[in-house]
């Protein structure tokens, strides 16, 4: 029997950048067989867009914005977990995949199975097609390692965590693991789920001819001392649960000195290049600094929205507010 693939994309005021995903998705040359959207209580009528627009698509509308990784708990519960089909591939809402996307990865997933039967999640090489930066995946090994060339240029290699976007995820892992941590609200819920999959025993393939063009935040173009390089702006509140929810990767989930020398680089460079090239650099700062203090102690939730709100927001457990619905 042919497996099942649902799309999934977690949507927030994403009328004028959805269609272009939503038509490549139509065009695959492998069909979706579910083409699901979850709206995070948009206000600029992403909803009327896919009424109108996109009758055939499934929209789960939230009542706020739960994030990221609130979003991506609803998506792999209603697609997985309720409609039960075989994989899921997830999207952020401003990601296009190429027209052949959907077929290298399952070209990848048949060259694997009778070699590999523990890939759980599949992932295309993202790229910031104007840019031509990839986001790259990341290994692990007590913290953040990147692959070497020889990896990166074989047909298939193996990572320990990828971005969200573009990901396909077997309803197995789903079923086995749980779902996305929702109090992660966005920003590295992906790379917690990656490694929990991966304690899991489950891998994560990556196909190198499968590719998406990706975008993070507004980029741009900086020059430095005769060099040239992308820079990627994001606001203060982002910058807040960039920083958070590393920490408490480093300190809560996986603890040893390593990894927090390694993840306190990671910031440190994030932070050096706020006051090069951001903009709001004390705010940003700041946030940093308060989302480094929350990750340590395990603050989580939702404690900032985009509007910066500043006191925390407790909401409903997402899962049991769509099974409620269904």
């Amino acid at each position: 029997m042919k497996a099942s693939i649902a799309s999934v994309t977690v949507a927030y005021n994403a009328v004028n950048v959805l269609p272009r995903q939503i038509d490549a998705l139509l065009r695959q040359t492998r069909p979706v067989q579910e083409i699901i959207v979850v709206d995070n209580a948009s206000n600029d009528g992403t909803a009327v867009m896919l009424a109108e627009r996109y009758p055939q698509v499934t929209v789960l509308s939230m009542s706020e914005n739960l994030g990221q990784a609130g979003g991506w708990s609803i998506a792999l519960s209603y697609a997985a977990l309720k409609k039960r089909h075989d994989w899921i591939w997830t999207f952020d809402n401003d990601s296009v995949p190429a027209l052949d996307a959907l077929e290298s990865l399952f070209d990848g997933v048949r060259a694997l199975r009778n070699k590999d039967d523990g890939v759980g999640m599949v992932a295309p090489i993202p790229i910031h097609r104007q840019t031509g930066t990839s986001y790259l995946p990341f290994l692990w090994k007590d913290g953040f390692v990147k692959p070497s060339a020889e990896q990166i240029n074989q047909p298939i290699w193996f990572a320990d965590m990828v971005i969200a976007s573009g990901c396909m995820v077997s309803r197995d892992v789903v079923e086995e693991i749980g779902l996305p941590r929702s109090d992660f609200f966005m920003d590295f819920c992906d790379f917690e789920y990656c490694l929990r999959a991966r304690s899991h025993g489950y891998k994560i393939a990556i196909i190198s001819r499968a590719l998406l063009n990706h975008e993070i935040g507004s980029t741009r173009t900086v020059h430095w001392f005769g060099t040239t390089r992308s820079w990627t702006h994001h606001a203060p509140f982002r910058i807040y649960y960039f920083s958070r929810n590393l920490a408490y990767l480093a300190w809560r989930l996986y603890p040893s000195l390593s990894t927090k020398w390694s993840v306190a680089r990671y910031v440190a460079s994030r932070g050096l290049n706020v006051l090069l090239f951001g903009t709001k650099k004390l705010s940003c700062l700041l946030r940093m600094i308060q989302g480094l203090n929350d990750g340590v102690r395990g603050r989580m939730g939702i404690r900032l929205r985009p509007a910066e709100s500043r006191k925390p927001v407790m909401v409903r457990d997402p899962v049991e507010s769509i099974m409620e619905k269904a």
